[in-house]
């Protein structure tokens, strides 16, 4: 496989959610990729260290304001009624 497919698996990578086959050819792929490896390393790191640390403790109107933030910026219209159904995936607009 092409470097680029790669690129597109580093946030997988960093999170440990590739099989161990994928991981290594991302590594033998990355030993001649140095900006590759960087992202592979850098990323990993960031990932660790965010789990390394403790839930936020959010009070109901941060969750709420966070929560409305999320449904504004996926435009999702606020007449949608059923929040399950606000949340899926649109496939067609």
């Amino acid at each position: 496989m092409n470097n680029a497919f790669y690129h597109k698996l580093v946030d997988m990578y960093a999170g440990d959610e590739l099989s161990e086959e994928l991981v290594a050819e991302m590594d033998t792929a990355a030993s001649t990729d140095p900006n590759l490896r960087l992202e592979m390393d850098s990323l990993r790191r960031t990932v660790r260290v965010l789990k390394s640390l403790d839930d936020p403790e959010l009070s109901d109107v941060c969750a709420q304001r966070i929560l409305r933030k999320i449904l504004d910026d996926a435009q999702v219209p606020a007449d949608m009624g059923d929040m399950a159904a606000a949340r899926q995936y649109r496939l067609f607009r």
